[in-house]
C-alpha cells in the first residue's frame, strides 16, 4: 500500500505546477504533453492507465525503477557506512597503536629521568660529603695548626722552666756558699 504513495506525490506535483504556471503561448513542449494526456483517455473519459492492463504494466516498471534505485541508494548508503565504520575502525587502530608507542616512550623517559635524578642525588651527596670532609680537613688543620702553637708553647715554657731551675740552682748554691 505504501509503495502507491510515491506515484500519487508526484502526479499531484507535476498537475499543481501545471495548473500554478500562468497561462501563455503554447510551447511546442506543453503541446506535446497536452497530446500526451488527450491521448491517455479514451472516449469513455477513462484515463488509460486506470484500465488494469495498462495501469500494471506501466505501474509495475516504475515501481521496478524505483524498487531499483532504492536498492542502490541503500546498498551505497551501507557501503558508504561499512566504509566509513572501517576507516574508523582503522583510525581507532592507528591512535591505539599510537598511543601504546607513546606510553612505551613516556616510561622510557620516566626511566631515564629516574636515573638522572639518582645521579644528581648521588652527585650532591658526593658533593655534600666532599664539602663535609672539606669542613673536616679544615677543622683538623685548625686543630693541628692550634696543637702545633701550644707545642711552640709548651717547648718555650719547658725551655723557660728549665732556665728557671738552673737559676735556681745557681742561687742555692751561691746562698750556700755564703753560709759557710
Amino acid at each position: 500500500m505504501s509503495s502507491y504513495y510515491p506515484r500519487t506525490k508526484d502526479l499531484t506535483r507535476t498537475r499543481k505546477s501545471l495548473t500554478e504556471s500562468p497561462p501563455s503561448s503554447p510551447s511546442p513542449t506543453d503541446k506535446n504533453y497536452r497530446h500526451e494526456r488527450l491521448s491517455r483517455y479514451d472516449s469513455s473519459g477513462e484515463s488509460a492507465t486506470d484500465k488494469p492492463m495498462g495501469r500494471t504494466s506501466s505501474y509495475t516498471r516504475r515501481e521496478t525503477r524505483l524498487a531499483a534505485l532504492n536498492r542502490q541508494e541503500q546498498d551505497s548508503t551501507t557501503k558508504d557506512y561499512k566504509k566509513m565504520y572501517a576507516e574508523a575502525l582503522h583510525e581507532n587502530e592507528r591512535l591505539k597503536s599510537r598511543l601504546q608507542d607513546s606510553k612505551q616512550e613516556l616510561v622510557k623517559i620516566r626511566s631515564q629521568l629516574e636515573k638522572v635524578t639518582q645521579r644528581h642525588d648521588r652527585i650532591s651527596e658526593r658533593s655534600t660529603a666532599l664539602d663535609l670532609e672539606k669542613r673536616e680537613k679544615q677543622a683538623l688543620e685548625k686543630r693541628v695548626s692550634n696543637m702545633e702553637d701550644e707545642i711552640k708553647i709548651l717547648t718555650e715554657l719547658k725551655s723557660d722552666n728549665q732556665r728557671l731551675k738552673d737559676e735556681n740552682g745557681a742561687l742555692i748554691r751561691v746562698i750556700s756558699k755564703l753560709s759557710k
